[in-house]
């Protein structure tokens, strides 16, 4: 299974369910792409653990008035297609209330970030 996929869809499921915080295995690409989510404030606190000697990362969860700030993710980049967007063709998620997230050249970034970098890259997810 696609870890990036399973990634997003725990952290929407988790959000939606009310809990607090959300764990899952350690890699480099999903501590990008929290580091990603936590500057554009989605997540709240990012921390990196060590459970039967297996790396874990766990994400801390944001709530407005009792509504969670992640209810829906869309993959767009699957495995079996690979999609990539020019920087011109990077645009605003539900008009501006949403994050794009790219793979570039640069590192993991937001739609926001990549068009300021004048970078385009592979389109990971969109949160909203």
């Amino acid at each position: 299974m696609d870890s990036i996929s399973n990634m997003i869809i725990m952290l929407k499921n988790a959000s939606l369910a009310g809990k607090e915080s959300v764990s899952f295995p350690y890699s480099k690409m999903k501590n990008a792409i929290a580091e990603c989510l936590k500057k554009e404030g989605y997540v709240s606190k990012i921390s990196k653990k060590v459970k039967k000697d297996l790396p874990i990362l766990e994400i801390g969860l944001i709530y407005t008035n009792k509504k969670p700030k992640i209810i829906e993710v869309e993959r767009i980049s699957k495995q079996s297609r690979r999609v990539y967007f020019k920087m011109k063709d990077i645009h605003s998620v539900r008009n501006g209330s949403g994050l794009l997230v790219l793979s570039t050249p640069k590192g993991i970034l937001s739609g926001k970030e990549a068009r300021k970098e004048q970078v385009g890259g592979e389109a990971l997810f969109k949160v909203y």
